[in-house]
């Protein structure tokens, strides 16, 4: 067979490859890999970094793009066929992994090398490369018995298959959900943008009347917005029930198998916890402090929350005789009560955020921090016609990077946001290779008669998901394992929630805000309020954050042996920052993507942490201005360019100066001076 994937390209060849590729492709390039490493086990002279360290790194760099292509259209573009490969290629790769892992002749080569390390004279990369490499092997069972090995490869393969089915289960039913409406009376309350949009989903499904899915741009309007109680109540709990009912998706069985195996795993190891084991290679360093962190922000957001609920409580009391709030109405009073408090409706919002817009709006910031120019082009292959593609130049025209789009929800796409990679950045054989970055979000598609408009909170999670992309955009490494993104897990976030404070700033909002019709700058009065709404509910928002870091946690934290009920273990986790009433058909585990399906088990701290070094690093731009060529080209240096080629805290510590200041995030939050 001709397959494309076994073919030397730069670009991902999206209109030649067909699902049956994959298999084979990746199969043949596992054998060409094992290839590499032998010839490196195999050499007969003495193990140095550059024949053991850096020829390990330099393997199987088909095999990772393939591998790559593969993933990212399993999120994004996925059908049953794909749902399947991937149940067959997932073990293959995991079963290699462990092969390189496992393999005592590399490792000892590795080990030799890192014995030998004081006397090598490498420079800071190469040390971070090795650092990496021994601590891969010794982390990941290299001094384990035989018998311990093939123990550890069955829990492996074991927990990439149960992944791969706890997400496709997610997807299954959030897609198998979907509310008809018949009476034009039960759309009330809700825009006139969305009611179109859920014609358009209808008029697809050829159904009658408007039709509600649990997708973001259709849930998440429907239960701020809609009248209906009893509507908003059965939407809330279709969403939170998602992989939690009676049926062949059922995730508790799915989410109680993948605790046990990764505690499992991490005692094979050695640890007392999977966080022990996850937290050894993150600036948290252990769950004693990720504990001691949250605890910390409880301590200073549940006063604020408590004070902000029995408010929002009263508020509804007072305008619809509501005695107790409960879920589906968290979102309604809320959206009801900040547009009384600051007369600002997500609705009014919208028209200054027409998509085209803020794309280009995403892009000045670049440019005028970093010198980047965008130019989206035709020629560059997608693997679906709502895929943007651009190419990014320097100033003096040379090439950064090709960047691909994807903006809106479609069956085959899981919900969220996120940025991937196509190819990474490295530098080989004098040659800078340049990395193809890509962000997937689900946004509102257009209508027949509207743009693709945003919500702010659109806004700013694609400012987000492009901070996450210039990471990668901007690698200057010279190896691919330490390039953009690949950093400590809770230092990743720290670009990608900076650039989200341009969006409350006047002097980059008046860049691309302008109304979709009539061209007019979003007004004063909104950029003023935008701003004063900045902190609404942050009390709220903070311990709803706290709550999944400590979910996560206990998930993550201890032996999970004795728990039989996902549920009852998930209500007891929650008890200390509860606010709305439980619902007993809901359960959060069961569609927690982030920490079963992700990479963010004992790790959803992060954001949070994350949150303390953008607060801090924002405060030295707007010290010296937002668009400060200083502080942007000290930024790029040595956060966007370095990757994870030095300690991250040190890095932080040569762009602002000085270690981060806690209190910058108390103090933007607003939670600073509630008693």
């Amino acid at each position: 067979m001709n397959n494309p994937l076994l073919e030397k390209f730069d670009v991902a060849p999206f209109s030649k490859i067909k699902n049956e590729h994959f298999l084979p492709a990746i199969t043949e390039l596992i054998e060409q890999t094992k290839s590499e490493i032998d010839t490196i086990t195999k050499n007969n002279e003495k193990p140095s970094f550059q024949n053991t360290v850096e020829a390990l790194e330099r393997t199987g760099e088909q095999l990772n793009i393939v591998s790559g292509i593969f993933f990212n259209l399993n999120s994004a573009e996925t059908n049953d066929e794909i749902q399947k490969i991937a149940q067959e290629i997932s073990p293959l790769l995991t079963n290699f992994q462990n092969d390189l892992l496992l393999n005592k002749p590399l490792f000892e080569r590795v080990k030799a090398v890192f014995d030998n390390r004081d006397s090598l004279n490498l420079t800071t990369e190469q040390s971070m490369l090795l650092e990496k490499q021994y601590k891969g092997f010794s982390r990941n069972g290299a001094n384990l018995s035989e018998k311990d090995k093939e123990t550890l490869r069955t829990i492996d393969a074991d927990l990439a298959r149960l992944k791969l089915t706890f997400g496709e289960n997610v997807l299954a039913e959030t897609n198998n959900f979907s509310l008809q409406i018949t009476d034009k009376r039960d759309l009330s309350g809700l825009p006139e943008s969305i009611v179109e949009a859920a014609a358009q989903v209808a008029e697809e499904k050829q159904m009658e009347g408007w039709v509600f899915t649990l997708d973001y741009p259709s849930y998440v309007p429907f239960v701020t917005y809609a009248d209906n109680r009893e509507l908003r109540k059965k939407m809330t709990l279709a969403f939170g029930a998602r992989a939690f009912n009676e049926n062949k998706f059922n995730n508790t069985q799915n989410v109680l198998e993948i605790v046990n195996l990764r505690h499992k795993r991490a005692k094979l190891l050695g640890y007392s916890s999977h966080a022990h084991f996850v937290l050894e290679e993150r600036m948290a360093e252990s769950p004693q402090k990720v504990q001691a962190f949250l605890k910390e922000l409880l301590e200073k957001a549940l006063p604020a929350a408590k004070k902000e609920f029995a408010e929002l409580q009263e508020f509804a009391r007072d305008i619809d005789g509501i005695e107790t709030l409960q879920k589906w109405d968290g979102s309604y009073y809320a959206e009801k009560l900040k547009q009384k408090l600051f007369d600002l409706d997500d609705e009014k919002l919208k028209p200054y955020f027409k998509l085209e817009n803020v794309i280009r709006g995403v892009f000045t910031v670049a440019s005028k921090l970093y010198g980047l120019r965008f130019k989206e082009v035709t020629h560059i292959e997608k693997y679906h016609k709502d895929v943007k593609t651009y190419e990014v130049t320097d100033n003096e025209g040379n090439s950064v990077s090709i960047f691909y789009a994807d903006f809106h929800p479609r069956p085959g796409k899981r919900g969220g946001a996120w940025m991937t990679s196509y190819k990474p950045q490295q530098k080989k054989n004098g040659i800078n290779e340049r990395p193809h970055v890509s962000i997937v979000c689900n946004f509102s598609k257009p209508t027949t008669t509207k743009p693709s408009l945003l919500t702010f909170n659109e806004v700013t999670t694609l400012f987000h998901e492009f901070g996450h992309a210039l990471h990668g955009m901007l690698a200057d490494t010279t190896y691919s394992g330490l390039s953009g993104t690949n950093v400590y897990w809770d230092f990743v976030e720290l670009p990608s929630q900076i650039l989200e404070n341009w969006c409350y700033e006047t002097e980059a909002l008046e860049m691309f805000a302008t109304h979709f019709e009539t061209g007019e700058v979003i007004p004063m009065k909104y950029l003023e309020k935008i701003k004063a709404s900045a902190t609404f509910h942050e009390g709220m928002k903070t311990l709803r954050q706290v709550s999944f870091g400590m979910l996560d946690m206990a998930w993550h934290g201890s032996d999970p042996s004795e728990i039989k009920d996902v549920k009852a273990f998930e209500t007891k986790s929650f008890k200390a920052t509860q606010l709305y009433p439980d619902t007993k058909e809901t359960c959060m585990s069961t569609a927690f993507s982030h920490i079963f399906q992700g990479g963010y088990s004992a790790g959803y701290y992060s954001y949070k942490w994350a949150e303390v070094l953008d607060a801090d690093a924002f405060e030295y731009f707007k010290e010296e201005g937002i668009f400060s060529k200083k502080v942007a080209k000290a930024f790029k240096e040595f956060v966007l360019s370095k990757g994870g080629t030095e300690d991250p805290m040190e890095l932080y510590v040569k762009f602002r100066g000085k270690k981060p200041n806690p209190d910058a995030l108390l103090k933007r939050a607003g939670l600073l001076t509630i008693k």
